[in-house]
Protein backbone atom coordinates (compact mmCIF):
# COMPACT_ATOMS: atom_id res chain seq x y z
CA UNK A 1 0.00 0.00 0.00
CA UNK A 2 1.73 2.99 -0.88
CA UNK A 3 -0.90 5.90 0.10
CA UNK A 4 -4.10 6.05 2.00
CA UNK A 5 -6.39 9.51 2.37
CA UNK A 6 -9.31 9.52 4.18
CA UNK A 7 -12.36 12.58 3.28
CA UNK A 8 -14.84 12.96 5.66
CA UNK A 9 -17.68 14.59 4.58
CA UNK A 10 -19.79 17.08 5.31
CA UNK A 11 -18.01 18.62 8.84
CA UNK A 12 -20.81 20.83 10.67
CA UNK A 13 -19.47 23.28 13.51
CA UNK A 14 -20.11 23.17 16.26
CA UNK A 15 -21.68 19.44 16.14
CA UNK A 16 -18.80 17.31 14.60
CA UNK A 17 -15.80 19.46 16.39
CA UNK A 18 -14.90 16.19 18.26
CA UNK A 19 -16.27 13.56 16.10
CA UNK A 20 -14.19 14.59 12.72
CA UNK A 21 -11.03 15.21 15.41
CA UNK A 22 -11.65 11.80 16.21
CA UNK A 23 -12.05 10.37 12.61
CA UNK A 24 -8.18 12.29 12.04
CA UNK A 25 -6.85 10.42 14.94
CA UNK A 26 -7.95 7.00 13.74
CA UNK A 27 -6.52 8.09 10.57
CA UNK A 28 -3.30 9.15 11.58
CA UNK A 29 -2.85 6.16 14.10
CA UNK A 30 -3.45 3.43 11.81
CA UNK A 31 -1.50 4.60 9.21
CA UNK A 32 -3.50 7.31 6.83
CA UNK A 33 -1.12 9.81 5.37
CA UNK A 34 -3.85 12.71 5.10
CA UNK A 35 -7.00 13.64 6.07
CA UNK A 36 -9.68 16.04 3.51
CA UNK A 37 -12.52 17.24 4.74
CA UNK A 38 -15.46 19.06 3.73
CA UNK A 39 -18.43 21.08 5.04
CA UNK A 40 -17.32 24.02 6.66
CA UNK A 41 -13.86 25.05 7.19
CA UNK A 42 -12.50 24.97 10.64
CA UNK A 43 -9.17 26.26 11.63
CA UNK A 44 -8.80 25.07 15.09
CA UNK A 45 -9.79 21.19 13.54
CA UNK A 46 -6.55 21.96 11.36
CA UNK A 47 -4.65 23.68 14.36
CA UNK A 48 -5.42 20.69 16.77
CA UNK A 49 -4.49 17.96 14.32
CA UNK A 50 -1.00 19.63 13.32
CA UNK A 51 -0.48 19.53 16.81
CA UNK A 52 -1.00 15.86 17.62
CA UNK A 53 1.40 15.64 15.06
CA UNK A 54 3.61 17.79 15.70
CA UNK A 55 4.23 16.15 19.34
CA UNK A 56 3.15 12.56 18.23
CA UNK A 57 5.19 12.11 14.98
CA UNK A 58 4.56 11.01 11.53
CA UNK A 59 3.98 12.84 8.52
CA UNK A 60 0.22 13.05 8.31
CA UNK A 61 -1.24 16.23 7.19
CA UNK A 62 -5.11 17.65 7.02
CA UNK A 63 -6.71 19.92 4.50
CA UNK A 64 -9.97 21.39 3.73
CA UNK A 65 -11.38 20.73 0.28
CA UNK A 66 -14.94 22.75 -0.31
CA UNK A 67 -16.30 20.09 -2.94
CA UNK A 68 -16.07 16.53 -2.27
CA UNK A 69 -17.57 15.28 -5.55
CA UNK A 70 -14.61 17.33 -7.44
CA UNK A 71 -11.60 15.45 -4.75
CA UNK A 72 -13.51 12.16 -4.95
CA UNK A 73 -13.31 12.96 -9.11
CA UNK A 74 -9.46 14.10 -8.47
CA UNK A 75 -8.37 11.01 -6.27
CA UNK A 76 -10.06 8.55 -9.19
CA UNK A 77 -8.18 10.62 -12.09
CA UNK A 78 -4.62 9.75 -9.74
CA UNK A 79 -5.38 6.24 -9.59
CA UNK A 80 -6.63 5.92 -6.23
CA UNK A 81 -9.63 3.35 -5.70
CA UNK A 82 -12.33 4.80 -4.22
CA UNK A 83 -13.75 3.38 -0.74
CA UNK A 84 -16.74 4.17 0.66
CA UNK A 85 -17.33 3.13 4.40
CA UNK A 86 -21.52 2.83 4.93
CA UNK A 87 -23.77 0.32 6.48
CA UNK A 88 -25.30 -0.03 3.18
CA UNK A 89 -22.19 -1.73 1.58
CA UNK A 90 -20.82 -5.25 0.76
CA UNK A 91 -19.35 -6.73 4.17
CA UNK A 92 -15.88 -5.87 4.32
CA UNK A 93 -14.41 -9.71 4.82
CA UNK A 94 -15.97 -10.22 1.51
CA UNK A 95 -13.87 -7.43 -0.15
CA UNK A 96 -11.05 -6.88 2.13
CA UNK A 97 -8.86 -8.97 -0.16
CA UNK A 98 -9.01 -6.85 -3.46
CA UNK A 99 -8.58 -3.83 -1.75
CA UNK A 100 -5.40 -4.72 0.28
CA UNK A 101 -3.89 -5.12 -3.12
CA UNK A 102 -4.85 -1.73 -4.66
CA UNK A 103 -1.68 0.99 -4.09
CA UNK A 104 -3.51 4.35 -3.30
CA UNK A 105 -7.09 4.32 -1.69
CA UNK A 106 -9.56 7.31 -0.83
CA UNK A 107 -11.59 5.94 2.26
CA UNK A 108 -14.65 8.12 2.54
CA UNK A 109 -16.43 8.32 5.52
CA UNK A 110 -19.65 9.96 6.12
CA UNK A 111 -21.14 13.15 8.32
CA UNK A 112 -24.78 14.44 7.10
CA UNK A 113 -26.65 12.19 4.34
CA UNK A 114 -23.99 11.12 2.09
CA UNK A 115 -25.05 11.91 -1.78
CA UNK A 116 -25.90 9.31 -3.81
CA UNK A 117 -23.02 10.17 -6.49
CA UNK A 118 -20.55 9.16 -3.72
CA UNK A 119 -21.88 5.73 -4.03
CA UNK A 120 -21.93 5.54 -7.40
CA UNK A 121 -18.06 7.21 -7.98
CA UNK A 122 -17.28 4.62 -5.20
CA UNK A 123 -15.57 1.50 -6.69
CA UNK A 124 -15.93 -0.42 -3.47
CA UNK A 125 -18.99 0.65 -0.66
CA UNK A 126 -18.04 -1.34 2.20
CA UNK A 127 -19.95 -2.00 5.71
CA UNK A 128 -18.30 -3.20 8.69
CA UNK A 129 -21.71 -3.66 9.97
CA UNK A 130 -25.02 -3.21 8.82
CA UNK A 131 -26.19 -1.57 11.77
CA UNK A 132 -25.94 2.37 13.26
CA UNK A 133 -22.42 2.83 14.13
CA UNK A 134 -19.87 5.57 14.25
CA UNK A 135 -17.66 6.98 11.09
CA UNK A 136 -14.81 6.38 13.69
CA UNK A 137 -15.41 2.83 14.77
CA UNK A 138 -15.83 1.55 11.09
CA UNK A 139 -12.73 3.60 9.94
CA UNK A 140 -10.92 1.81 13.16
CA UNK A 141 -11.90 -1.11 12.25
CA UNK A 142 -11.38 -1.05 8.47
CA UNK A 143 -7.89 -0.10 8.63
CA UNK A 144 -6.89 -2.38 10.75
CA UNK A 145 -8.08 -5.16 9.12
CA UNK A 146 -6.51 -3.58 5.72
CA UNK A 147 -3.08 -3.39 7.65
CA UNK A 148 -4.07 -6.58 8.98
CA UNK A 149 -3.99 -5.66 12.22
CA UNK A 150 -0.45 -4.14 12.71
CA UNK A 151 -1.57 -0.99 13.89
CA UNK A 152 -2.37 -3.20 16.88
CA UNK A 153 1.21 -4.34 17.28
CA UNK A 154 4.01 -2.90 19.99
CA UNK A 155 6.50 -2.24 16.62
CA UNK A 156 3.96 0.02 14.81
CA UNK A 157 4.50 2.94 17.11
CA UNK A 158 8.10 3.20 15.93
CA UNK A 159 7.11 4.66 12.57
CA UNK A 160 6.15 7.70 14.55
CA UNK A 161 9.07 9.15 16.08
CA UNK A 162 7.75 11.92 17.90
CA UNK A 163 8.43 14.26 20.58
CA UNK A 164 6.08 12.45 23.63
CA UNK A 165 5.72 8.50 23.58
CA UNK A 166 3.84 6.33 25.87
CA UNK A 167 5.68 3.30 27.26
CA UNK A 168 3.14 0.71 27.87
CA UNK A 169 2.38 -0.45 31.10
CA UNK A 170 0.34 -2.59 32.62
CA UNK A 171 -0.95 -0.19 35.58
CA UNK A 172 -0.72 4.13 35.10
CA UNK A 173 0.41 6.36 32.89
CA UNK A 174 3.97 6.31 31.75
CA UNK A 175 4.99 9.13 28.65
CA UNK A 176 8.60 9.76 27.43
CA UNK A 177 8.86 13.45 26.26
Amino acid sequence: MNSISVLRLGHRLPRDERITTHVALVARAFGAQEIIYTGQHDGSLEKSVSGIVQNWGGTFSIQYEKNAIAAIKTFKKNNFAIVHLTMYGIPLPEKIQPIQSRKNLLIIVGGEQVPREVYELADYNIAVTSQPHSEVAALAVFLNQLRQTKPLQREWDEQFKGKTKIEPSEKGKKLNS
